[in-house]
């Protein structure tokens, strides 16, 4: 069990380079799964959430290698099984994206329900639905969902809610359906996009990704591939309020600014100075932070996984500041650890109401999930003293690097090991 050491007050200057999607590869590595050949895959992020995925493929049958740092290749032709393994599966949520991978190829899948961050329920009613309409049916029993379907025919169908998860599972049973798909009310995330790109290099035909309506025209086949993954917008994301939080100076590299912009224009409301580049972003602060109010939204709203890094930098801004999560019901646990720094903050229910305070200070904090470790991450860079940071194993599910990363930009961060506690044994 590891822990993180951080002594805050560095600014942090310098550039750091941003690595592959950790969403984007969640959902292209299980798609590998309809692929007639090899896919080989570039810019992957080396993170547990990848490792796990890969894992699972390979229990399945696939050959996985890899390449090079950032580059693997699988060839799914081996895979013989529509079953998942609950154990290895069980601990993302990106496991539920071999439900439609596994139903295109195999017209069955047998898959445990999802996992990952405990923020909130994972409702996979409109994955269901849309399974459902392409002539699947369905079973939920032993915490695993068994989808089996005779044959797959395209079908319209509009999501009652944006979901990112069901616009991609409905996309990869689609693929390989008879006739036209129709997906309405689809999620526009960059990785939604990126995707569907994927599967189209594949010799997918899928048109409209980006925007709201979906089109899907069923193939009978789909080749292998060579394919680079986009950059992590939420990585990203993290390093710019990092920047700003510790009144640093920094050029983020290998972004897409356009994924960036609301991110981007919350902060200048704020503020800070963001300067846009071709692939690059540079954030810099030197004065004071100004109040703002935020609202998660689907993209290209402000993105939920960044509201609690935000929360960091709204909680050192002027005045008071309100953060409605309009996503996830339980987003706001990492506001505890928050308020052991000195942070002000209420919440009720889906609100957050932040009195920006002088500073933050050291204290012992944990990492609730992944993206509340990010925060804590942030918090302890522009806190006085020293902080240690517990459970950061919810970190590096989404953050490649992390500790190099933040060092290179001049942060004093140290990982150290703590030696699992002993268990008494009963006499």
């Amino acid at each position: 069990m590891d822990k993180f050491v951080i002594r805050g007050g560095s600014q942090l200057t310098g550039e750091v380079t941003i690595s592959g999607a950790k969403n984007a590869a969640i959902a292209i590595i299980p798609a590998t799964i309809l692929a007639d050949d090899i896919c080989r895959i570039e810019n992957v992020p080396n993170i547990t959430d990848v490792t796990a995925i890969t894992r699972i493929l390979y229990d399945m049958g696939a050959k996985v290698r890899t390449v090079d740092k950032g580059t693997i290749e699988i060839d799914p032709r081996h895979i013989r099984t529509h079953v998942a393994s609950y154990e290895l599966a069980r601990h993302i949520r990106g496991s539920y994206y071999l439900m439609g991978a596994l139903l295109g190829r195999f017209h069955h899948a047998l898959v445990t329900m999802p996992g990952g961050c405990d923020f909130g329920v994972r409702p996979i009613d409109q994955h269901l639905k849309g399974f459902a309409a392409l002539g699947a049916t369905y079973k939920l029993e032993g915490g695993m969902v068994d989808v089996s379907a005779k044959e797959l025919n395209g079908a319209n169908i509009y999501l009652d809610v944006v979901s990112v998860g069901a616009t991609v599972n409905i996309m990869l049973a689609a693929v390989k359906a008879k006739g036209l798909t129709v997906i309405e009310n689809a999620a526009k995330e960059p990785h939604i996009v990126d995707l569907a790109n994927f599967l189209n290099s594949m010799g997918a035909d899928i048109r409209g990704a980006g925007t709201d309506v979906i089109k899907i025209y069923g193939v009978e086949h789909l080749s292998g591939t060579s394919y680079s993954i986009i950059p992590d917008q939420i990585e990203a994301g993290t390093y710019m309020v990092a920047g700003a939080a510790t009144c640093g100076d920094i050029l983020v590299k290998n972004v897409i600014p356009k994924h960036l912009e609301s991110i981007s224009a919350k902060l200048e409301e704020m503020g800070v100075l963001v300067e846009e580049f071709d692939d690059s972003i540079r954030v810099c602060r030197k004065g004071k932070l100004n109040k703002c109010n935020i609202k998660t939204m689907p993209h290209p709203g402000f993105p939920t996984d960044m509201q609690p890094q935000i929360a960091v930098l709204l909680s050192l801004a002027n005045g008071t500041s309100i953060i409605n999560e309009s996503v996830w019901d339980n987003r706001f646990r990492y506001v505890e650890e928050l308020k052991r720094m000195g942070a002000q903050i209420s919440v009720d229910g889906k609100l957050a109401v932040i009195e920006g305070v002088d500073h933050l200070n050291a204290a012992p904090v944990k990492a609730t999930d992944l993206r509340a470790g990010a925060a804590m991450l942030i918090a302890a860079l522009a806190a006085k003293g020293i902080t240690q940071i517990e459970d950061i194993n919810h970190i590096e599910r989404g953050y490649e690097d992390v500790e190099q990363k933040l060092r290179n930009l001049g942060a004093d961060i140290k990982r150290i090991h703590v030696p699992e506690p002993a268990v008494a044994q009963a006499i």
